[in-house]
């Protein structure tokens, strides 16, 4: 079960799909284990774990866990805190590769630390759902958009995500399928299908416009 607050989930981001995967092994792993959580309790995941949960050969999981120690490390993300200040952080505060072992070991950022484990009474603040739903999605933006949804399970309907906000959680750059026509074939739709094909939710969206310009999207 991969627990995280509403606050992270709906973060900006730029994580490949490789790293969303190890992010969501480590909550996993580190709420389980309690490790990962402080600084002197380092939380290692072997290329065997990365194997199981998504199906990989041995040979992509320890180039994936050698690529996290350089890549992972450097990857940030944004989010407005109680007080709607926005908050930068990065995931991890350290990695550390183990050679021959084909394993890494990390410690999470404080930010990321009171993200995943403040949940006790306050569930409805937390995202939740289950890696088997997201483990066949080839694509980021599908694993982003599932994340995103799910958080509106109960409602059934989301609010609007305002376009420039969305394209951010999606982890889009700026000049990435700016035009709108690229952006559904390429991303949405794309990840719509792949989500109502391979999840548990099904799944239909509507775009809201201000004049001509559409400004963001509404989904069922």
């Amino acid at each position: 079960l991969v627990v995280k607050s509403n606050r992270l989930n709906t973060a900006i981001q730029n994580l490949s799909l490789s790293e969303i995967r190890l992010i969501q092994l480590a909550i996993i792993d580190s709420r389980e284990q309690n490790k990962g959580l402080s600084a002197n309790v380092p939380l290692r995941i072997d290329a065997s774990r990365y194997v199981d949960a998504f199906g990989t050969s041995k040979q992509t999981a320890y180039e994936i866990l050698l690529e996290a120690e350089t890549n992972l490390f450097e990857r940030r993300f944004s989010f407005l805190d109680e007080r709607e200040n926005k908050v930068k952080s990065r995931w991890i505060s350290q990695v550390t590769y183990l050679e021959g072992k084909g394993s890494i070991e990390i410690i999470f950022t404080p930010a990321v630390v009171n993200e995943i484990t403040r949940i006790d009474g306050v569930e409805q603040f937390f995202t939740k759902y289950t890696l088997e739903q997201t483990a066949p999605l080839g694509s980021v933006y599908s694993v982003r958009l599932y994340e995103l949804l799910i958080q509106w399970r109960e409602a059934k309907k989301t609010p609007l995500f305002n376009l420039d906000t969305f394209r951010g959680q999606l982890g889009l750059e700026l000049e990435e399928y700016k035009r709108m026509s690229d952006f559904k074939r390429r991303v949405l739709d794309m990840a719509i299908k792949e989500i109502n094909d391979k999840t548990d939710l099904n799944v239909s969206y509507e775009q809201e416009k201000c004049g001509k310009e559409i400004n963001g999207f509404k989904f069922k």
